[in-house]
């Protein structure tokens, strides 16, 4: 079956955007292609900075012809009608319909529609084109003459020409005809810029991956990905040292290279002073480069690795000696930043009403850069106040919070205190990434505890689901304060997510309140810090997301926190309940047990309806039971008068295993007694006392959780 391979060259196409246009450009073809019922084998898109491609394989020569009955009117009916059957139809006349004929609804028109399926060639040549003039770049630009007309083609670069074949593998391929903004479709791409730039003439996938390749052009991302990993490490090995492995980097400087070269330079040794943090950030950020580390002491090398788009005649000597230059002049930069905020500032005069405010000493360079950011004024948010102004509200509860945590109240606010003080310093103002982390440096540098030099970087923890979080105590009530401060903040200005919408980035803040608390066993009595029900609730939503995601039924959150949600403020008893009632439900008691709660509530429901809500309150009769003579009925009173008893201690004592156990005796009692006992009984009494005894089951698991939200 013919093959389909498109091919559209620009100039660079910017890294970061490339992986996401291939997903497009394959899924917005192979869509219009399945719409038309064009079905195919298999699709498969590849990006270069200069390409993208998609081939498409086992397409249909031509569409299916299609029939289809469409009907129309009654015979006889209002010439209106008529007509806008015949337009819709695309009849001319009457004579070109079917009368059918029904017994019950008599005669009515019916017209039969044959379309003979669509040439595949043809298809392309309306599809591509569509899909190239309506690409979803996230930024596209006009260019040339035709730039001045509104109405010209958008593209991420300019787009210099297209290539479209289609065919069979044992035949010769077709160009599909087409042409978008004077760009005409062919079979002939180019090669690599500088080192192969001369047109070549292709088929179909095979020769024209071989011909890219002679031309030097990696065509598939992740194989250039891997040649760059491989030869990475094998110059590393050659040198002894280690790569420093960079997955995002190692994306994007796939995504610039078509023929990855991967080359060695070096700085001097006196820069390896600077923080090997430092030393990764200006080289990655401004070289693209890589760093290496010495295996022997973990430290890093003054070696980085680079990756060039050119095999030079020389070996790479002038493309590393080039490269040299800018690493040594960006870490003679950073060398300056890491000296200039070790010293004193030279304005200490004017910051001593901020470091008297904070507690601050001046005397120490981050206490100092604290005290220049509250001086500063630098605002959080308009309706929230100063960073300074956040910072003693943190710290504070910090402070507060300290206690619950196992954590040094004054090491809490200490750390606190200092948490945003390197926001201000040279080098995170050069490298933003570095808060936190720079702060932990300075903090150690100037002898502060190990405990509160940790929390100054770990507080920003957990930046996401996959992050680690802080085990230290000082560090848990400082990650917690900061958390809690943006969420009560947020929400007592009316500034909470909406939708997909989370500007301030609360959904996270929420879920690393919760992973803190779980992770580290903390019993936080949540409602006293935010003071809040509707916050308390939007906590609920994001521990159902995480328990969720971690492989828990989100109905088992809500059958836990029941009705009585505001109480329930400890996240984690509320996660050791949840895990509890999963493991009691996924064995045959519990699955038992829920199926007879489940019968008994929609009898209760149902007569309830008659009688009135809480008409069967109290406990049942125990004489009537004795009166009844039935042994079932009274063994689920015995079962109910042990079990509730059981269960409401074990989950006073917050042993939910224990409350489990304790439901699980009542499960033989329940099958028992809807497998022989009438609960309707004609004994207007009987029947009320057994729908009290009913009752008395629902709220003996309700001590445990609310059975009706448990789905099943």
């Amino acid at each position: 079956m013919p093959d389909l391979l498109l091919e559209l060259f620009s100039e660079e196409i910017p890294a970061r955007m490339q992986r996401k246009a291939a997903d497009d450009l394959k899924k917005l073809v192979t869509d219009a292609l399945v719409e038309r019922g064009l079905l195919y084998e298999g699709a498969k898109a590849f990006v270069t900075p200069r390409r993208l491609t998609l081939h498409v394989a086992g397409l249909p020569v031509r569409g299916r012809d299609v029939r289809e009955e469409r009907k129309g009117p009654r015979v006889g009916a209002p010439d209106a009608a008529v007509q806008g059957f015949l337009r819709a139809a695309g009849l001319a006349s009457l004579d070109q319909a079917t009368i059918v004929s029904d017994p019950k609804k008599g005669d009515s028109y019916v017209a039969i529609i044959e379309k003979p399926g669509q040439e595949t060639l043809a298809a392309i040549a309306e599809i591509v084109p569509a899909v190239i003039r309506a690409f979803p770049w996230p930024k596209s630009m006009r260019w040339g003459k035709a730039s001045a007309a509104g109405a010209s083609l958008r593209w991420v670069r300019p787009l210099h020409s297209i290539l479209c074949t289609f065919g069979a593998e044992t035949e010769d391929t077709e160009i599909v005809p087409f042409e978008v903004d004077g760009i005409v479709s062919g079979n002939v791409t180019h090669g690599h810029r500088f080192l192969a730039p001369g047109p070549i003439t292709v088929r179909r996938l095979d020769d024209y991956v071989s011909s890219l390749e002679k031309a030097k052009v990696v065509l598939d991302a992740d194989r250039r990905k891997e040649i760059i990993l491989a030869d990475a490490k094998n110059l590393a090995f050659a040198q002894g040292l280690e790569l420093i492995e960079d997955e995002g980097l190692l994306e994007e400087v796939a995504g610039l290279v078509e023929w990855p070269v991967v080359l060695m330079g070096s700085f001097e040794e006196r820069f390896l002073d600077i923080p090997g943090e430092a030393i990764r950030a200006t080289i990655r950020a401004n070289q693209k480069c890589f760093v290496l580390r010495d295996p022997a002491t973990g430290n890093l090398a003054n070696r980085f690795i680079l990756v060039s788009n050119l095999a030079a005649s020389d070996g790479g000597v002038a493309i590393t000696a080039g490269n040299g230059r800018v690493v040594r002049a960006r870490l003679s930069d950073a060398a300056y930043f890491w000296q200039t905020d070790r010293g004193s500032l030279p304005d200490l005069d004017t910051l001593k009403e901020s470091a008297g405010k904070l507690g601050l000493d001046l005397a120490k360079p981050l206490d100092q850069r604290m005290a220049k950011l509250d001086k500063l004024g630098v605002v959080f948010h308009a309706k929230l106040g100063t960073q300074g102004e956040r910072v003693q509200r943190i710290a504070a509860l910090a402070k507060e919070l300290a206690p619950i945590v196992g954590a040094d109240p004054e090491k809490a606010e200490r750390a606190a205190k200092l948490a945003k003080a390197d926001l201000p310093t040279e080098m995170v103002g050069e490298f933003p990434e570095l808060q936190g982390l720079m702060g932990r440096k300075y903090a150690e540098l100037q002898g502060e505890d190990a405990s509160v030099a940790a929390a100054v970087e770990e507080h920003y923890k957990p930046l996401g689901p996959s992050d680690r979080v802080p085990s230290d105590p000082v560090s848990v009530a400082v990650a917690l304060a900061d958390k809690l401060d943006t969420l009560v903040g947020f929400w007592a200005i009316d500034e909470k997510p909406t939708g997909s919408k989370d500007p301030y980035a609360l959904r996270r803040a929420a879920l690393g309140v919760i992973r803190l608390v779980v992770e580290n066993g903390v019993r936080l009595p949540l409602i006293k810090v935010v003071k809040d029900a509707d916050l308390l609730s939007f906590f609920h939503d994001r521990l159902k997301v995480m328990l969720r995601d971690q492989g828990a039924r989100h109905d088992l959150v809500d059958a836990v926190l029941g009705e009585g949600a505001s109480a329930n403020d400890d996240l984690l008893l509320i996660t050791l309940r949840v895990a509890a009632l999963g493991r009691f439900l996924d064995t045959e008691d519990g699955k038992n047990l829920l199926a007879g709660y489940k019968r008994a509530a929609n009898i209760l429901k149902a007569e309830e309806k008659k009688d009135g809500e809480g008409a069967f309150a109290g406990a049942a009769d125990l004489q009537l039971i004795a009166d009844a003579g039935l042994i079932e009925e009274k063994a689920l009173a015995v079962a109910l008068a042990q079990a509730t008893p059981k269960a409401e201690a074990a989950v006073a004592a917050e042993d939910y295993e224990g409350a489990m156990a304790a439901l699980a005796e009542l499960r033989p009692a329940v099958d028992a007694f809807f497998d022989k006992v009438t609960v309707n009984d004609p004994d207007p009494a009987q029947r009320a006392n057994r729908l009290k005894l009913l009752n008395q089951l629902r709220q003996a698991t309700r001590a445990v959780a609310d059975f009706d939200r448990i789905a099943g």
